[in-house]
């Protein structure tokens, strides 16, 4: 074993002289325990001196550097997480430098709630000056997984928070071009044109955002992503999403150049419930799709669509069925 090994070994809490005066709190688990577990030596003995210390309350340094060694061997440890803000607080400490320590921890464990929160909390700290830091953060988490919850949600906060607005689009489009059947980038796309102060919100931004959806749906129709986002652009306004000729036009080009129409039929099944009239170009490739001879008496469109429907989704054909059963009066 090398000199360096040597160093890097742990010291056992008993053989530390700066924790003499310590009486470590073994845990009770009562008289009979049923399952007891098998608790490595190393961690049974930090967490008996971390009990310890949390009973007596003790804010100190060296309370910190043992809160720093039970992270390391349980970063999902709430209590110690808790306690170590307290300590951080009555130390005064660097939160730049508590930011860093936890760069390293999030590193290996990334979906750790009790990390990310610990970050809101220093973050909150630090206040707008580290949204820069915390978006880089999110960034490289978000690089290993492009759909981390935790880092997602932590990145909203950031925007909403602490600002960071400027760039935010550009970073969805890039994240789109890269993957556009990234839904987590969808919805970011989505958050950053509703909330974001810097663009007007959702009336102001939809036609740019309408086109560059119609765009992503035309390049790959079966990616659900871009519809649902194309249907979001009109929320709260059902008779804008009718009336917009744009969302009939991609439908119709959909079901007339592609095979994967699933999602096409069902934004038009939707707009017919909702009052919308077709036209006749329209009727007659879903009259095709559905083999129905024009003019035929049972050339409902609402019902064709649904009968293609349980044939082409067969996962959902129940749901299709249901929904055939259900229609409005209106458009049956």
């Amino acid at each position: 074993m090398s000199s360096s090994d040597d160093d890097d070994e742990r010291i056992p809490f008993i053989q530390r002289p700066e924790w003499s005066d310590v009486r470590p709190v073994p845990q009770d688990d009562g008289p009979h325990p049923i399952v007891p577990i098998a608790y490595h030596d190393d961690f049974r003995e930090t967490m008996d001196y971390f009990r310890a210390v949390y009973l007596a309350d003790e804010r100190s340094r060296r309370a910190l550097d043992l809160t720093t060694e039970a992270i390391g061997m349980n970063p999902g440890n709430y209590t110690v997480w808790h306690f170590r803000r307290l300590v951080l607080e009555a130390l005064n400490v660097d939160l730049h430098e508590e930011r860093d320590f936890i760069d390293e921890i999030a590193v290996h464990n990334s979906k750790n709630y009790q990390i990310w929160h610990h970050r809101r909390w220093v973050a909150e700290k630090l206040g707008p000056q580290a949204a820069d830091k915390e978006l880089e953060f999110t960034m490289m988490i978000l690089a290993l997984d492009a759909k981390n919850y935790h880092a997602w949600s932590h990145r909203q906060w950031v925007l909403q928070s602490l600002g960071g607005w400027e760039k935010e689009l550009d970073y969805c489009c890039k994240l789109l071009e890269d993957d556009i059947f990234n839904n987590s980038a969808w919805n970011q796309r989505y958050f950053v044109i509703t909330r974001s102060p810097l663009l007007g919100g959702l009336q102001a931004m939809r036609d740019s955002e309408v086109s560059y959806t119609v765009e992503a749906i035309l390049a790959n129709p079966q990616n659900e992503s871009p519809w649902r986002y194309l249907r979001g652009l009109y929320k709260g306004d059902t008779d804008l999403l009718v009336s917009d000729n744009q969302v009939s036009d991609v439908c119709l080009k959909v079901l007339k150049t592609n095979h994967n129409y699933i999602f096409a039929l069902s934004l038009l099944l939707d707009l017919l419930c909702y009052g919308f009239q077709p036209s006749d170009e329209l009727k007659r490739v879903v009259q095709f799709l559905g083999k129905i001879e024009p003019d035929s008496s049972d050339a409902n469109l609402a019902t064709t669509i649904c009968s293609i429907l349980e044939t082409v989704d067969p996962m959902r054909s129940n749901y299709w069925a249901w929904r055939k059963n259900n229609l409005p009066s209106e458009v049956c």
